[in-house]
Order: structure tokens, then sequence, then C-alpha cells
């Protein structure tokens, strides 16, 4: 059993981070000269922040989600992470591959929507997973802020 639920962990784990690969794929090879050409607010990070925000974040959502899947094999509440993540992967696409902002912007109460609905959930079936999601909420509701005041201003 314990071989089992590290092995879940670990496809979690990647398949999660497969989503951090086509959003890192694409940002790269879209992003510019396009992103350096548009007007950023004064609170837009610098580059460097977002690979290891990303990290932690990709890291606790992974831990989050495996800890509801070994304690309650939950297929529904796994499937609502496999969409949430398909949004979040796909964000990157329309931001920087497309670069459609709104697009994007509309993309992201998607995701926020999914994040809270899974908040939602881990906060009755297990506890630790929702405080596991907080940072993520976070950061997902300022880059909303930030992806609405590039909007406001291209």
């Amino acid at each position: 059993m314990t071989k089992n639920k590290y092995l879940s962990l670990a496809i979690i784990i990647l398949i999660t981070f497969s989503a951090s690969f086509i959003g890192g794929y694409v940002t790269t090879s879209f992003k510019e000269p396009w992103y350096s050409e548009i007007i950023l607010p004064s609170f837009n990070p610098p580059s460097w922040v977002f690979a290891p925000v990303w990290t932690a974040l990709y890291i606790m959502m992974s831990i989050a989600i495996w800890r509801v899947w070994i304690k309650l094999s939950d297929k529904k509440t796994l499937a609502i992470y496999f969409y949430h993540l398909f949004f979040n992967a796909t964000w990157s696409v329309i931001f920087f591959g497309f670069h459609l902002i709104e697009l994007a912007l509309f993309n992201l109460i998607i995701i926020l929507f999914f994040i809270i609905k899974l908040m939602r959930i881990y906060f009755k079936k297990e506890r630790f997973s929702f405080y596991l999601m907080v940072p993520y909420l976070l950061w997902s509701s300022y880059a909303f802020v930030l992806n609405l005041t590039i909007a406001i201003l291209n």
C-alpha cells in the first residue's frame, strides 16, 4: 500500500508539472518581443520570480490533491483537479502564445473558480489540503489583478 501511495504521488506530480512544462515552453517561445513592447504595471514582478513561485505552488497543489486521493480515493475531486490543470496550462498559451490578454483574464476567472471549488472540497474532506491551496489562491488572485491591469493598460 505504501508503495502505491508514493507511486500515486509521483504520477500526480508528473501530471501537475506537465502543465508547467506546457506553459513554460509557450512562454519562452512566444513571450518576446511582444511582452517587452506592452505596457506593464509598476507591480509586475521580475521574470526570475515566476519559476520558484510556480514550482512551490505546483508541489503544494500536488500534495493537496494526493492527500485527498490517498484518504478518500475521490475520483470526482481528482477529475476537478485535472480540469483545473487544463485551464492552468492554457493560460500561458492564451496570454503568451496568442497574446490575447482579455481571453487570458477570462481563463483566470475559470482557474479561480476551480481553485475555490477545490478548496471548498478540501476544507470538508482534508483540511491540510485546504491550507496547502491558500498560497495558490493568493498568487492566482494577484495574477488576476496583474492580468486585468495589463488588459486596461493595453
